[in-house]
C-alpha cells in the first residue's frame, strides 16, 4: 500500500485504464469462447445422434430382411423337395464302398491346404483326426465336392455336377444352379441344407463342414451349430434363430454369423435352412462405403458396431483408411502383440479389436445418449452411443468424432483471440497514456506557474485551478467529446445502415466475408438441394390489373415464400420476375437439405391453392427439385449479386420448365434418397434429343390444381 501511495497519479491512471480495460477484454473472450463451444458440441451431437439414428435404422432393416427372406424360403416348395431328395441321396451313399485312394486324397487335402491355413489363426496344432470326415457319404461326397473339385479353394461352387453317376449328384445338378443364384443375388456367403439328424446334406461352397454333422462332429461347438439346434427344436414355422459372429473354422477362423430357419413339409419338420451372411453389407452401412465425409464425419468420424463381449461387429474405419498407423496406434495403447499381429493379417477389427468405453456399456445396458469420452484409441472423441434391436444379438452402435476436428474452429477462434488480445492490450497501453498526459498536463501548469510564484517571480501569475482555466478546459473537452460522440453516432448509424443493407443482400457469412474485404469469394459447396418456381397465369393476371396492384400481389406472396424459406432454413437467392430460386445446404450445411425443399415445395403448393380460394384468382407454380454440387460466389463490381450455378442449378430449373402447373419434379438423386419418406412417379425422359439423358420424377403428394 506504501508503494502504492509513492507511485505517480499518471502510472495510478495508467494501471486503473488497464485492469479495467484487459478486465473486460478477457471477460468477453471468455464468454463468446465458452458459448460458442456449448453451441458447437450441440450442434456436433445432434448430428452424430441423427446418423447414427440412420445407420440404426439401416441395420435392423438389413436383419428384418434376412429373417423375411429366411422364412420365405424355407417355406417354398423347390427348397422342401430339394431338403428331402438331398437327404434320401444322401444317406444312400452310406452304402457305398470308399476306395483307399479317395481317403489318401482326403487326408492329403486336409493335410497340406485346410489344416496349415487353419493353423494360422488357430490356438495351438488343430489335429487331421479331428476334422477328417468319419461316414462314408461324407467322405465320398468331400471327395468329389472338395478334394477332386477342379475349381480352386474358394470357387468350389462353379462344379455343378461331378459325373460320378450317383444320384445325389444328379440331385445336385438339378438344383444347385439354383441355390448358387440366391447367395449371388442376395450376396450371402454361403447356404445350408441341414437334416433331421443334423447332417449337412447339402451346401453351396463346399468348404470342409460339407457333409458333416452339427450334433456330434468337428463343429459341433460352432456357432452354426447352435443356430441349427435351435432351429431343429423349434415348435413350427416362422421361427428364425440368428447367432452372433464367432470364428469359424471351415472358413479359416474368420468371423461368420448364421441364421437358421425350421423346414416343414406340411406339418412334418424335415431339415433346416441356413444362411451365413457376410460382414460386407454391415460394414458398407456402417463406412457408408467408405464415403466418412459425405456422411458429415470428417477427417476423424466413424460409425461402428460393438458386441456384448465388447469386441467390435464392423470394421474400424482407422484400419481401412492406414493399416500401418492403425497397427502403430493399437501397440502405442498396450494392445497385445498377437491381436495387433491378428488384425493386420486378417485385415479387419470384426471379433478382435476390444472397445470397453464408457459409452459401449451405456449402450449395452439398454442405455442411449452422448458424451465426450476417450474411444478405443485412447484420443478423445464425442460419441453417440444406443443399443440396436435385433432379435438374437445384443449389439451397440457408435457414431464418433474427434475432439480436436470437432473444436478445431474453436481453437482458432481462440488462438485468434490471443493474438488479438495481445494487440489490444499493447494498443490500450499506448492510448492509457496519452490520455493521462493530457489529463495531468492542466495540473502540471498549476504546478509550474505555482513553483514560478515559489522562486519569487512575483509577476507571475498563479493559476489556482478556479473557474477561470479547469471551466475553460471543461467546457472546451467537453464541447470537443460531444463532437466526437456525435460524429461516432453519425457512423455508427451509418454502418448499421449498411451492415443491414448487406445483409438483406447476402447471408451472415458471405455478408462478414465481404465486410473483411474478400471480394473473390467463390466456393464450391457438395449436398446442396436447388429450387425453381414459376408463378403460372400471373402474366396474364398482371396485364389486367394496374401496375400497383400487380406489383402489390407478387411482392405479398414473395414475402410469405420467403418467411416459408426461413421457416426450413433454405436460402433465397433471387427472384426473376415470377420466378423464385432458393438453395439449402449452402451457407448452412443440412443432412436433410432434399426433404427440407421437398416439405418447402408442399407447403408453397398449399399456400397457392388456399390464396386462390381467397382471393378468386387462378395461380399455380410449377417446382422443380435436384441436390448435388454448386459453385457459389459473388459476381459483379459496383453492385454485387450472390448466384450459384452449375449442372444441379441447370437441371433443377429444366424440371421446372418441365412440370405442368401445380405440381413438383425431382430429380434421380433426390428420388433416390427421398423414396422411402414420399411416394414419386416417374415421369421419364424430359431432355431435348440429342442431349444428356435427365430423367424426372413427379411427386404425387402434390396434386395439380384442378
Amino acid at each position: 500500500m506504501q508503494l502504492f501511495k509513492q507511485i505517480s497519479i499518471k502510472t495510478k491512471l495508467i494501471m486503473m485504464l488497464l485492469v479495467v480495460s484487459i478486465g473486460a477484454l478477457l471477460a468477453s473472450t471468455y464468454i463468446c469462447s465458452s458459448s460458442g463451444e456449448a453451441i458447437l458440441t450441440e450442434k456436433i451431437f445432434n448430428q452424430l445422434t441423427s446418423l447414427r439414428s440412420t445407420k440404426t435404422y439401416q441395420i435392423q432393416d438389413y436383419f428384418e430382411t434376412l429373417k423375411n427372406h429366411s422364412q420365405t424360403l424355407s417355406e417354398d416348395l423347390t427348397v422342401i423337395s430339394a431338403m428331402q431328395e438331398f437327404r434320401t441321396a444322401y444317406y444312400q451313399l452310406e452304402q457305398s464302398p470308399i476306395p483307399l485312394d479317395f481317403d489318401r486324397r482326403i487326408e492329403n487335402y486336409y493335410s497340406t491346404e485346410f489344416l496349415p491355413k487353419l493353423a494360422r489363426t488357430h490356438e495351438g496344432s488343430p489335429l487331421l483326426a479331428s476334422y477328417i470326415p468319419k461316414t462314408a457319404a461324407s467322405r465320398y461326397l468331400q471327395y468329389y465336392y472338395t478334394t477332386a473339385n477342379p475349381h480352386p479353394i474358394g470357387k468350389k461352387l462353379l462344379l455343378d455336377d461331378p459325373e460320378d453317376g450317383s444320384d445325389y449328384s444328379q440331385v445336385h445338378a438339378r438344383y444347385h444352379s439354383f441355390f448358387r443364384s440366391i447367395i449371388e443375388k442376395y450376396g450371402y456367403y454361403d447356404l445350408f441344407l441341414i437334416d433331421r439328424e443334423g447332417t449337412l446334406v447339402y451346401s453351396v461352397f463346399k468348404e470342409t463342414d460339407f457333409s458333416t454333422n452339427f450334433t456330434n462332429g468337428p463343429y459341433s461347438d460352432s456357432n452354426l451349430a447352435e443356430a441349427i439346434a435351435a432351429a431343429r427344436g423349434a415348435k413350427g414355422t416362422g421361427y428364425v434363430k440368428i447367432v452372433d459372429f464367432k470364428p469359424y473354422s471351415p472358413s479359416y477362423g474368420a468371423p461368420a454369423a448364421f441364421i437358421a430357419t425350421p423346414i416343414f413339409n406340411k406339418s412334418e419338420f424335415v431339415g433346416v435352412l441356413a444362411f451365413q451372411f457376410p460382414v460386407d453389407k454391415i460394414n458398407r452401412v456402417m463406412t457408408g462405403d467408405k464415403n466418412w465425409k459425405q456422411d458429415g464425419l470428417g477427417d476423424s468420424g466413424e460409425t461402428y458396431l460393438v458386441g456384448s463381449d465388447y469386441l467390435m461387429r464392423s470394421m474400424s474405419r482407422f484400419l481401412i483408411e492406414d493399416p500401418e498407423g492403425h497397427s502403430k496406434t493399437l501397440t502405442s495403447i498396450g494392445t497385445d502383440e498377437k491381436t495387433v499381429k491378428k488384425i493386420a493379417d486378417f485385415n479387419t477389427t470384426i471379433l478382435l479389436q476390444e472397445v470397453q468405453t464408457q459409452a459401449v456399456k451405456e449402450a449395452l445396458v439398454g442405455r442411449q445418449g452422448t458424451a465426450i469420452i476417450d474411444d478405443y484409441r485412447n484420443i478423445p472423441v464425442l460419441s453417440s452411443y444406443a443399443p440396436l434391436k435385433i432379435d438374437g444379438l445384443k449389439w451397440a452402435i457408435l457414431a464418433e468424432i474427434d475432439v480436436s476436428e470437432a473444436y478445431a474452429s474453436v481453437y482458432a477462434f481462440q488462438k485468434t483471440v490471443l493474438i488479438g488480445a495481445t494487440l489490444i492490450i499493447g494498443l490500450i497501453t499506448l492510448v492509457s497514456m496519452m490520455l493521462t498526459s493530457i489529463f495531468i498536463k492542466p495540473i502540471q501548469m498549476l504546478i509550474a506557474s505555482a513553483n514560478k510564484v515559489g522562486a519569487g517571480e512575483v509577476d507571475a501569475i498563479v493559476q489556482s485551478g478556479s473557474d477561470d482555466e479547469f471551466g475553460d478546459l471543461a467546457s472546451s473537452f467537453n464541447q470537443t467529446i460531444d463532437s466526437l460522440r456525435n460524429e461516432a453516432k453519425e457512423i455508427e448509424q451509418k454502418n448499421r445502415e449498411n451492415e443491414a443493407l448487406v445483409l438483406n443482400i447476402f447471408s451472415p457469412a458471405i455478408a462478414k466475408r465481404i465486410k473483411q474485404g474478400d471480394r473473390k469469394i467463390a466456393d464450391r459447396i457438395s449436398n446442396v438441394s436447388v429450387f425453381f418456381s414459376d408463378l403460372d397465369r400471373f402474366t396474364n393476371l398482371a396485364k389486367t390489373m394496374p401496375p400497383e396492384e400487380g406489383v402489390s400481389l407478387l411482392n405479398e406472396l414473395v414475402t410469405v415464400f420467403d418467411e416459408m424459406a426461413d421457416k426450413y432454413g433454405l436460402e433465397k437467392i433471387k427472384t426473376i420476375g415470377d420466378g423464385y430460386m432458393a438453395v439449402c445446404g449452402l451457407s448452412v450445411p443440412r443432412l436433410d437439405h432434399d426433404k427440407r425443399m421437398v416439405d418447402f415445395s408442399l407447403e408453397m403448393l398449399t399456400f397457392i391453392r388456399r390464396f386462390n380460394y381467397e382471393r378468386g384468382l387462378y395461380l399455380d407454380l410449377r417446382i422443380g427439385i435436384n441436390s448435388g454440387e454448386v459453385v457459389a460466389g459473388v459476381i459483379g463490381k459496383n453492385k454485387l449479386l450472390y448466384d450459384v450455378w452449375g449442372d444441379t442449378v441447370n437441371i433443377a430449373n429444366k424440371l421446372k420448365y418441365a412440370c405442368p402447373p401445380g405440381s413438383i419434379f425431382v430429380s434421380q438423386n433426390v428420388c433416390d434418397r427421398l423414396h422411402d419418406l414420399y411416394d414419386f412417379e416417374c415421369v421419364g425422359d424430359i431432355q431435348e434429343l440429342g442431349q444428356e439423358k435427365l430423367v424426372a420424377w413427379h411427386l404425387k403428394n402434390a396434386k395439380p390444381t384442378i
